[in-house]
C-alpha cells in the first residue's frame, strides 16, 4: 500500500501497488469523517510504453510517477488483494506448466473485456494486464512466444501458423509506411472509435492500427522519432496545416497548465472519444490527450499534476461543478447521461447539488422521454432530501407525465407536503397530457378549493383540457373563473378560450371571445381562423384573413398551413392558388411544413400534378409531404401511383409512420388490391405498428374491403387493444360479404366483452339483417336503439328503412320514414329504394314528387333508383323526363346514372338513345358495357351484342361474369349456338371467369331454343353445383317449345322439389301434356295443383298514358279509372 500526507482538507491518499512492471496503482480519497468502506476509488496504470490519461468510470491512466515525489512510500496489500492476487498467480502457474491446454485468445478478442487466454476443458480465464498479475508474467510470457507457437502455446485449431504469417504480413506493411509515409492518410485525429484504422494507403486502400497486437515492438518508438523530428514530418506525411496545428496545439496546453482552473476537465464524464477531455470556460476551446499533434511531454506533465494534487478528488469535483454551471451546460448541449454521471458524482462525494441543477436534469429526461435516467435523478433528489421541495416536485411531476408515468407523476404530487399553484399546475397538465380531461378538470376544481388561486399557466392548461374533450360547459365555468380573477387581458389566455371554444363547436362564442380583445397577436389570428377551418367554414377563414391584412398582422407559418387547410377543406382552388403566391413572396416555401400543406391543399384541390410540382420542389421532405402526396394520388384514385410513391420513399430511406400506412391501406381497401395490402401488412409487422389500434383497425378493413374475410378476422383476434371502431370494421366485413349471421354473431361477442357499441354500431348491424332479411332480429335492434336513446337520424333511418324494406316490410319502412323528424335526399333515397325493390313504381314516383314539393333536390342515386323503376314498368316518358332532368342537374357525367339511363332505354326498347347515351360518355366502366350488351340481348341484336364484346375487350376493359351472363343471353335470343358455345368454354379458360348457375341457365336456354334438349339436360348434370329452379325452368319451359314430354316431366319433378308452389312449373308441364294430346295427364297435373293448394297467378301488363303508368291484369273486367271522365 502506498500512502501520502493527509491534504489541508483533511482527507488522505492511499494507493495500492500490485503490478511494479506496470506501475498500476488505485488511489483511494477519502476524509477522517469516513469509513474506508465507502472510499471512492481512482484506478491509475502507469505504463513506460502507453502515455494515456483516459478515466473509466473515475479512472486516470499515467506515465511512471516523476522521481521527487517523497510523498509515496509502499505498504503491504490488504488481506483480500493478497489472497486475489495468490489466485491469479496459481493459475498462471498452471498455464506455464502446460500452455498448451489453453486458448490463445489475443487475436481473436473483441474489446478489452475478453479474456487473453482461455482454459480448454474447465474455461478458466487469464487476463495478461490483470492488476493482480504476477510481476515476472510478461518476461516469462514473451520468452514462451520465443519458442514459437508450435512449440507452446496451442491458441485454436491451426490460429498458431496464422500468427506468424499475420506478424510478417504487417511487419511489410509498416516497412512499407516507414518508406514513404506520404502514400499514406493519416487518419488518427480524425477517427471516432478505434475500430477505423490509424493509417490507410491512399491507393492500395491498406490499412494499419497502432496499437495492434499484430505490431513491431518498434513501431511507437519510429512514429514518435517521426513526429518529434520537424524535418522527418515535412518530408513525410506532414503539411503546412499540420505543422499550424501542432503550434496551436502546444499554445492551448500552454494556456492550460498556466492556470488550469480556466478550463472544465471532462475526463470524468465524457462517454465517447468525440467529446473533449479539458474545455476552456469562455472560449470553448478543446484539448483531447489522445490527440496526435499533443507534444510529448503533455502527459507526464499531467500525470505530475494528478499525482501531486491526487488527494484532492473532492476538491476539484467541486471546483468543477459545484456551482452546477458545468452540468446545466451538458444538459443544454444534450449530454444528459454525461451530465447525470456528474451528478452522481457529486452526490458520492457529498457535495451539495443546486436544486437548479436538478432542475436541468429533469429537464433534459422529459426533453429525451428519458424515463429510467429520470428515475435516477429522482432517487439523487431523494438521497439529498429534497423530496419534499415543491419546485423539484413540480418538475418530476411534469417529467414523469411527459415520459408516460401517470402514476408516478400522481405518486410524486401526493408526496409533496405542501403545494402551491407550481405543482397543481404540473399535476393537472399531467391528466391532460394523458388525455384524461375529466380527471384534470377536477384536480382544478380541488386546487380552487383549497385556498390557491390559478394563474394564466393553469387557466392555459385546463383550458387545454376542456378543448380536448369537448367539455363546453367545463370551459365555460373556467371562462367565468378566468373573468373574475381578471386574466381576460391576458393575450395568451384569451386566445385560449378561443381555442376551447372552436373545438367544442362554438365558433359564435369564439368569435366574439376574439373581436373582444383589446390586443391580438398572431396567434389569436391563427386559432381563430384553424377554429373556422375545422368547422369546414373556409370562406370565413379566408375572410378573417383578409380581415388581418387590413390590420397589418403579419401571417406567419402557422397561418398559411391553417389557411391552406380551410382552402382544401372547401376545394377553393384560386384562393388557395393565391395563398401559394403570397408564400412564395414571404419566403414560407421552404418551410417543409408550409410546402406539405400546398401539397395537401393541391391535391385535395384535384391538381394532383401541381401537388407533385410543389413536392419535386422541396429540398427537404419529411414523413408529412410524403403522406399528403400519397393521400392527394389516392382521392383523385390513383392507387398505383400512391403505392408507386410510398416504393420512392422506402428508396429515399424516410421511414414512414402509422398515418403512412393507414393511408396506404385504405387505397388498397379502395381499389382491392389485395397482395399489396398483404405486403404492406409485412411491412407493418417490421416497422413495429401491427400493435397500433389504428393500423390494426384500417388492417382489419382492409382485408374485409379486399373479400379476405378470414385474414380480417385474423388480424382481430392478433389485437392485443380493441375499441368500438375495431368491433365496427369486422362487423363491416361479414355484412359486406353477405354474411349476416356471422355480423350478428360477432355482436353478441362484442356485448359479452362489455364493449358498448355506437350509432355506427347498429347502422352496420341493420345493414347485416337486410343483406339475409333477418326480420326478427331487426326489430330486436329497433327496439334496442329506441330503448337506448340513440337520435333517429338520417344515417340511423335510413337503414331501418331499408332493413324492412328488404325484409318485405314496407310499410313498416314508410312509418319508420315518417316518424323521422329530419329527412334529407339519403332518407328519401332509402324509401324510394324500399318501393322499387317491392315493385312498387307508382309509390315510388308519388314519394318522388313529395320529396320535390318539400324542397328536397334529388341527386344522382335518386335518378339511379327512379330509372331502374322506368326500366322494370316500361316508362319511356318518365324515364325521358329524368333524363332531362339529369342533364339540367349536371349528372350526364356520372357513371352509375347513365349506365342507369342505358338499361332504361334498351328495357323500354328504345336501343338507339341507349347507344347515344353510350357513346357520349366520357368515362365507362364495366356496368356501362353489360348493361349495353344486355340491350342487345332483350332486342335479339346478338351479332351487334358480340360486336360490342370484341371492342370492349380490344379498348382494355375485362369482361366480367355479368357481361359474360347479357352475351350467352344475345347469343340465345338470336340463335347463336356455335358462338355461344365457343364463349362459354373461353370464358374459363382465357378469360379467368369461373361459370356460375347463372351462365348455365343462359347455356341451357340458348340449347333449348335451339332445341338442342338433351345437350342441355346433360349440361345440367354436369353442372359443379346444384342447379337451381330457374335452371329447370329453363329447361322446362324448352321442353314445352319442342314438346318433349320426358324431358319436361322431369325438369317439372326438379321445380317441385326445391319450389313446391311454383304455379308456373304446374301450367307449364299442362301445356306440354295438352300439345302432346295426353289431357288425362292435363287433368292430373290441375288435379295435383289443386291439392297442392298452388294458385295460378294471373299475367299483368303496363301501358303508359299522360305519364300515368297503368297495369291490367288477366281475367280483371275492371279498372280504378273505369267511368272516369277525365
Amino acid at each position: 500500500m502506498v500512502s501520502s500526507t493527509p491534504t489541508g482538507g483533511g482527507g488522505c491518499l492511499g494507493l495500492c501497488c500490485k503490478n511494479p512492471s506496470r506501475h498500476h496503482f488505485v488511489f483511494f480519497f477519502s476524509s477522517h469523517h469516513s469509513p474506508i468502506q465507502s472510499l471512492f476509488p481512482l484506478r491509475i496504470s502507469l505504463s513506460t510504453n502507453e502515455h494515456l490519461l483516459s478515466p473509466s468510470s473515475a479512472s486516470l491512466t499515467l506515465p511512471s510517477p516523476p522521481k521527487n515525489c517523497p510523498a509515496l512510500a509502499i505498504e503491504s496489500s490488504t488481506l483480500e488483494e493478497e489472497r486475489q492476487a495468490a489466485i491469479i498467480e496459481g493459475l498462471w502457474q498452471e498455464f506455464f506448466s502446460d500452455p498448451s491446454q489453453w486458448w490463445d485468445k489475443r487475436l481473436d478478442k473483441g474489446n478489452a473485456d475478453a479474456p487473453d487466454f482461455k482454459h480448454k476443458t474447465t474455461n478458466k480465464e487469464l487476463w495478461i494486464n490483470d492488476r493482480f498479475s504476477p510481476s515476472w508474467l510478461q518476461s516469462k510470457l514473451a520468452t514462451v512466444t520465443q519458442q514459437g507457437p508450435q512449440q507452446s502455446l496451442s491458441s485454436s485449431p491451426s490460429s498458431a501458423r496464422r500468427i506468424s504469417v499475420d506478424q510478417e504480413s504487417r511487419r511489410q506493411l509498416w516497412e512499407e509506411f516507414f518508406s514513404d509515409p506520404s502514400q499514406w492518410w493519416d487518419n488518427r485525429s480524425d477517427k471516432k472509435s478505434s475500430r477505423f484504422p490509424d493509417f490507410i494507403h491512399k491507393t492500395a486502400k491498406k490499412a494499419l492500427w497502432i496499437h495492434s497486437r499484430l505490431s513491431p515492438p518498434w513501431v511507437h518508438a519510429r512514429l514518435a522519432a517521426m513526429i518529434q523530428d520537424q524535418e522527418q514530418a515535412q518530408c513525410g506525411f506532414s503539411t503546412p496545416e499540420i505543422s499550424r496545428r501542432v503550434a496551436k496545439m502546444l499554445q492551448l496546453w500552454q494556456e492550460y497548465f498556466s492556470d488550469p482552473s480556466e478550463w472544465w476537465d471532462n475526463r470524468f464524464i465524457k462517454k465517447s472519444p468525440k467529446f473533449p477531455d479539458f474545455r476552456h470556460k469562455r472560449t470553448h476551446e478543446g484539448l483531447w490527450l489522445e490527440d496526435w499533434l499533443n507534444p510529448p511531454w503533455v502527459k507526464s506533465k499531467l500525470a505530475a499534476v494528478a499525482i501531486q494534487s491526487g488527494g484532492e478528488l473532492r476538491s476539484w469535483v467541486a471546483n468543477s461543478f459545484g456551482n452546477g454551471d458545468n452540468v446545466n451546460k451538458l444538459c443544454q448541449e444534450g449530454q444528459l447521461k454525461e451530465a447525470l454521471h456528474t451528478v452522481e458524482l457529486m452526490v458520492q462525494e457529498n457535495l451539495q447539488v443546486p436544486n437548479n441543477t436538478y432542475a436541468s436534469l429533469l429537464k433534459g429526461c422529459t426533453r429525451r422521454r428519458a424515463l429510467a435516467e429520470g428515475k435516477r435523478v429522482h432517487g439523487l433528489i431523494v438521497r439529498s432530501g429534497l423530496d419534499s421541495d415543491v419546485f423539484l416536485g413540480s418538475n418530476l411531476v411534469d417529467m414523469y407525465a411527459k415520459c408516460g408515468s401517470l402514476l408516478d407523476a400522481r405518486e410524486v404530487f401526493n408526496v409533496i407536503p405542501e403545494h402551491n399553484v407550481i405543482s397543481w399546475t404540473a399535476i393537472i397538465s399531467a391528466y391532460a397530457d394523458h388525455g384524461q380531461g375529466e380527471e384534470a378538470i377536477n384536480l382544478f376544481q380541488q386546487m380552487q378549493q383549497t385556498g390557491i388561486a390559478p394563474d394564466k399557466v393553469t387557466f392555459v392548461v385546463v383550458l387545454k383540457a376542456c378543448a380536448k374533450i369537448a367539455a363546453l360547459e367545463r370551459g365555460t365555468q373556467v371562462h367565468s373563473t378566468i373573468i373574475e380573477s381578471g386574466f381576460e387581458s391576458n393575450v395568451m389566455v384569451t386566445n385560449t378560450i378561443v381555442d376551447m371554444y372552436a373545438k367544442c363547436g362554438c365558433i359564435e362564442d369564439a368569435r366574439e371571445v376574439f373581436n373582444k380583445m383589446n390586443e391580438r397577436d398572431v396567434i389569436s389570428w391563427n386559432t381563430i381562423i384553424g377554429g373556422y377551418a375545422q368547422q369546414g367554414l373556409g370562406k370565413e377563414a379566408l375572410a378573417l384573413y383578409e380581415q388581418m391584412k387590413q390590420e397589418d398582422v403579419q401571417p406567419d407559418n402557422v397561418t398559411y398551413v391553417v389557411l391552406l387547410k380551410a382552402c382544401a377543406s372547401i376545394a377553393a382552388l384560386e384562393q388557395g392558388r393565391q395563398l401559394h403566391s403570397h408564400i412564395i413572396r414571404s419566403g414560407f416555401e421552404r418551410n417543409v411544413i408550409v410546402s406539405s400543406a400546398l401539397v395537401d391543399m393541391y391535391a385535395k384541390c384535384g391538381c394532383i400534378e401541381d401537388a407533385h410540382d410543389v413536392f419535386k420542389k422541396m429540398n427537404e421532405r419529411d414523413v408529412v409531404t410524403w403522406n399528403a402526396m400519397i393521400t392527394g394520388y389516392t382521392l383523385q384514385g390513383l392507387g398505383k401511383e400512391a403505392l408507386s410513391m410510398y416504393e420512392q420513399m422506402k428508396q429515399e430511406a424516410v421511414q414512414p409512420n402509422k398515418v403512412t400506412y393507414v393511408v396506404l391501406l385504405k387505397a388498397c381497401a379502395k381499389f382491392a388490391a389485395r397482395e399489396k395490402g398483404k405486403q404492406l401488412h409485412s411491412d407493418i409487422i417490421r416497422s413495429g405498428f401491427e400493435s397500433d389500434l389504428v393500423v390494426g383497425n384500417t388492417l382489419v378493413d382492409m382485408y374485409a374491403k379486399c373479400e379476405c374475410i378470414k385474414d380480417a378476422r385474423e388480424v382481430f383476434e392478433r389485437m392485443n387493444e380493441r375499441d368500438v371502431v375495431s368491433w365496427n370494421a369486422m362487423i363491416a366485413g361479414y355484412a359486406q360479404q353477405g354474411l349476416g349471421k356471422e355480423a350478428l354473431a360477432m355482436y353478441e361477442q362484442m356485448k359479452q366483452e362489455g364493449m358498448q357499441p355506437d350509432s355506427v354500431t347498429h347502422v352496420l348491424l341493420l345493414r347485416a339483417c337486410a343483406c339475409i332479411a333477418a326480420l326478427e332480429e331487426g326489430k330486436q335492434l329497433h327496439s334496442h336503439i329506441i330503448r337506448s336513446g340513440l337520435v333517429l337520424d338520417v344515417i340511423m333511418g335510413s337503414a331501418l328503412i331499408d332493413m324492412y324494406a328488404k325484409c318485405g316490410c314496407i310499410e313498416d319502412a314508410r312509418q319508420v320514414f315518417n316518424n323521422m323528424h329530419e329527412r334529407n335526399v339519403v332518407s328519401c333515397n332509402a324509401m324510394i329504394a324500399g318501393y322499387v325493390q317491392q315493385g312498387l313504381e307508382k309509390e315510388a314516383f308519388a314519394l318522388y314528387e313529395q320529396m320535390k314539393q318539400e324542397g328536397v333536390q334529388a341527386d344522382n342515386f335518386t335518378c339511379a333508383i327512379l330509372l331502374k323503376a322506368c326500366a322494370s314498368t316500361a316508362a319511356l316518358e318518365h324515364g325521358m323526363q329524368l333524363h332531362s332532368y339529369i342533364i339540367k342537374s349536371g349528372f350526364e357525367a356520372d357513371v352509375i346514372v347513365d349506365s342507369a339511363l342505358i338499361d332504361m332505354y334498351a328495357k323500354c326498347g328504345n336501343i338507339e338513345n341507349a347507344r347515344r347515351v353510350f357513346n357520349n360518355m366520357s368515362e365507362r366502366d364495366v356496368v356501362s358495357w353489360s348493361v349495353l350488351i344486355a340491350g342487345y340481348a332483350q332486342q335479339g341484336l346478338g351479332k351487334e351484342a358480340l360486336t360490342l364484346l370484341e371492342q370492349m375487350q380490344r379498348e382494355g376493359m375485362k369482361p366480367n361474369e355479368v357481361t359474360y351472363v347479357s352475351v350467352l343471353c344475345a347469343c340465345s335470343h338470336s340463335g347463336l349456338v356455335d358462338e355461344g358455345r365457343q364463349i362459354f368454354d373461353s370464358m374459363c379458360k382465357d378469360h379467368g371467369v369461373t361459370p356460375n348457375v347463372d351462365h348455365y341457365a343462359c347455356m341451357v336456354d340458348l340449347l333449348g331454343r335451339a332445341g338442342c334438349l338433351v345437350d342441355a339436360e346433360d349440361i345440367i348434370n354436369k353442372m359443379p353445383t346444384e342447379p337451381d329452379a330457374v335452371v329447370w325452368m329453363t329447361l322446362l319451359g324448352a321442353a314445352r317449345n319442342h314438346g318433349h314430354v320426358e324431358i319436361g316431366r322431369r325438369a317439372f319433378d326438379c321445380v317441385v322439389k326445391l319450389e313446391p308452389e311454383n304455379d308456373s312449373a304446374y301450367v307449364l308441364l299442362s301445356n306440354i301434356y295438352a300439345a302432346a294430346g295426353r289431357m288425362d295427364e292435363v287433368a292430373k297435373i290441375r288435379k295435383e295443383m289443386k291439392d297442392a293448394g298452388v294458385k295460378e297467378t294471373p299475367g299483368c301488363s303496363w301501358i303508359e298514358i299522360d305519364n300515368q303508368v297503368h297495369a291490367f291484369v288477366a281475367d280483371e273486367e275492371t279498372h280504378p279509372q273505369e267511368g272516369d271522365p277525365s
